[in-house]
């Protein structure tokens, strides 16, 4: 998997890390916060999406000159990566020290990062082409030391995030991409019956008809995870 995440983050510029300038902001624009700029670009993001954030229009949201946010972002792409992490800061509950239940906080774990992105849909496809964060960092971290504990071999453990890391990805990018309405649905549904003889087994499931995502999402958590049960000598339950 090392070799795969390096090839990702090949195709991308290296990022700079945000800094602030050391000289004091000019007077006049003294309520313009760091804190302020991401709070807005996020609500920016939520509404007009990633094509939509533009370092003017940011601005304007914030009633001040565009050149004002250099003092406190270097770029736009610093903008991204600092909403980017805001949106996917971890706020569940802290792990229980001396918990048995490893399962049930991995699936809420992801459960709480699926439901998050959901809440900014933006963020599942800017994610996988942005510098990591420490937000998601954290995440990892967490989800490593939880899956260790469980007993998961340090020989597995990438293998098992990573899998973990690409279905709550592909989930995530799949619902918040894929809306079609009841009618149209159904639709789909009738052509299908119409060409059963080439498709019968989606057909027969009544697959264009299933919208139990969240169901699906935990269903298919649990078979990734009944998949671990084997790698972690029986204490994973």
């Amino acid at each position: 998997m090392a070799a795969k995440r390096s090839g990702v983050r090949g195709k991308r510029s290296p990022r700079r890390k945000v800094s602030r300038p050391s000289a004091p902001e000019p007077r006049g624009e003294a309520s313009l916060t760091l804190e302020r700029i991401v709070a807005t670009a996020v609500t920016l993001l939520d509404t007009e999406g990633i094509d939509g954030l533009t370092m003017r229009r940011l601005a304007d949201r914030l009633g001040a000159g565009a050149m004002s946010l250099y003092w406190h972002v270097d770029n736009k792409e610093a903008v991204f990566d600092l909403a980017l992490d805001t949106v996917l800061a971890y706020r569940g509950a802290p792990p229980r020290t001396g918990s048995q239940d490893w399962r049930g906080d991995v699936v809420h774990m992801l459960e709480d990062w699926r439901a998050s992105m959901l809440r900014h849909p933006w963020s599942a496809s800017l994610l996988p082409r942005r510098a990591l964060g420490p937000s998601i960092l954290a995440r990892l971290e967490l989800l490593s030391k939880t899956l260790s504990s469980a007993g998961v071999a340090e020989a597995d453990l990438n293998v098992a995030i990573w899998s973990l890391w690409n279905y709550v990805m592909g989930a995530t990018i799949t619902r918040a991409s894929f809306e079609i309405s009841d009618e149209d649905r159904a639709a789909a549904q009738q052509r299908l019956t119409c060409l059963s003889e080439h498709y019968p087994t989606i057909e027969r499931s009544r697959l264009l008809l299933d919208d139990d995502w969240d169901g699906a999402f935990r269903n298919g958590l649990d078979f990734l995870l009944d998949g671990l049960a084997g790698h972690t000598g029986g204490a994973f339950t």
